[in-house]
């Protein structure tokens, strides 16, 4: 068994490393929209991936490859596919006044992905890889 593969492979493992990559990316997202909060004019930052996500975990179907150069159809393929993107929010409302930024909104996004973030990283047990590396028990 390849190790690597062991370790970082697996459908469920290579989802919350997706999930991880989101989470990221909206934190900055929301960082730049908080930043931005009176600035006139800036148009709000969002993350979605999610939705994408939800379509991949209904997928059932699991193909056999006879051959390396044949399409791979499987949960596995269409999650590998898939990636968190920027979008610009078309809110044509004005909450903040001179932008679509609402900085209570924004506070209340950063701390709920503070959250999901803090929960992706305990369920990859990354914390169990530092303990092994640097030999101190956790």
């Amino acid at each position: 068994m390849d190790l690597r593969a062991y370790m970082f492979g697996g459908f469920t493992r290579q989802t919350v490393y997706k999930s991880l990559d989101a989470g990221s990316l909206r934190d900055k997202a929301i960082s730049q929209n908080i930043a931005n909060a009176s600035t006139p004019g800036f148009k709000r930052k969002e993350v979605t991936f999610e939705d994408e996500l939800r379509k991949v975990m209904k997928v059932k179907l699991k193909g056999e490859r006879t051959h390396n150069e044949h399409m791979e159809i499987s949960q596995e393929a269409a999650l590998r596919k898939i990636y968190p993107k920027v979008l610009e929010s078309q809110d044509p409302t004005l909450p903040g006044e001179i932008n679509n930024v609402d900085i209570d909104i924004e506070n209340a996004k950063m701390a709920e992905n503070q959250i999901l973030f803090s929960y992706a990283l305990k369920f990859a047990g990354f914390d169990k890889y530092n303990a092994a590396i640097t030999g101190s028990p956790k």
